[in-house]
């Protein structure tokens, strides 16, 4: 009896230890920056909802182009006037939460014409957001965790380029590494840069694309297109949805009894399964969906 309750003390922490790391694992993921009614990146970070956000977007760069934010109503970097945001970052960071700055949208001026010109963007990055200088960048003195691909327009060339020059840098400071591309597989634009291997995660958006996302109560399209994704080479994958039916004009809402229900059950099952992405801050203020599912992720 004394040496099976020696076992049983041996395997029970270890057996909680797993569980732990498991549920600690997943997560949920927000975009935030393109709806002056959002509220502050802090007031979003203190919900404590997400374990990751992604600030949207750095909308030119390329070719030629001065780098630029564009976070919608919410502060000018024309006259350094997103430099306020570092403390709503810190606070961000301070709670466990992963902040990456996101590339590209679905309105913007960018594409990258060479690989020296994504090698180029890599060293801008690193030196204005993610710690190679000790001066105040567009973002204000902070270091963001990593950088977010999602690129819709402009091509596909040399985003594997500039993968691999970002992730460079993380022998001086981890880089993570996200990408963001439609459900429709191979992704038009990211499916390069997603191939060599060194994303961190990959939301998957599974929404505006009818072939594969929800639709009518039915869950095959997405459950089979999200059997694709788990294949690539990517270290976690999250389902992207919409916040609300309004952040998706051309469908994909999953109700979130549906979800709680019906796919998380199934997409947990992977190893790779990382959580869920969610477009975007402005939306699930208006519909509470992050608070509906948060338990279930």
């Amino acid at each position: 009896m004394k040496t099976l309750n020696k076992a049983s003390l041996i395997l029970f922490p270890l057996l909680f230890l797993s569980l732990f790391k498991h549920s600690h694992a997943a997560g949920i993921a927000i975009y935030w920056g393109q709806n002056g009614g959002e509220g502050t990146l802090a007031e979003a970070c203190n919900t404590r909802n997400y374990q990751y956000v992604n600030i949207a977007f750095l909308s030119t760069f390329g070719n030629g182009q001065t780098p630029q934010l564009n976070l919608a109503g919410h502060c000018d970097p024309n006259n350094n006037g997103c430099t306020g945001l570092s403390s709503d970052i810190k606070t961000c960071q301070d709670l466990g939460i992963k902040v990456l700055l996101s590339l590209g949208g679905g309105a913007g001026s960018y594409s990258l014409s060479s690989a020296d010109d994504a090698t180029q963007l890599a060293n801008y990055l690193w030196q204005n957001f993610l710690g190679g200088q000790t001066g105040s960048g567009p973002l204000g003195n902070v270091i963001l965790d990593g950088i977010d691909f999602d690129i819709e327009s402009g091509g596909s060339d040399h985003y594997d380029d500039l993968a691999r020059a970002l992730n460079s840098f993380s022998s001086q400071r981890k880089v993570y590494l996200s990408a963001a591309p439609q459900c429709i597989i191979p992704d038009a634009h990211l499916d390069r840069a997603i191939q060599t291997g060194l994303f961190d995660y990959v939301w998957v958006q599974f929404y505006n694309n009818p072939s594969c996302q929800y639709s009518s109560g039915n869950t095959n399209n997405l459950i089979n297109s999200w059997n694709q994704w788990i294949t690539v080479p990517a270290s976690q994958i999250f389902m992207g949805l919409p916040a609300s039916e309004a952040a998706a004009p051309s469908g994909g809402f999953v109700p979130a009894d549906v979800l709680t229900s019906q796919v998380l059950p199934v997409i947990k099952q992977s190893s790779k399964y990382g959580g869920v992405m969610l477009w975007n801050r402005f939306n699930d203020v208006q519909n509470g969906y992050s608070n509906a599912i948060i338990g279930s992720v």
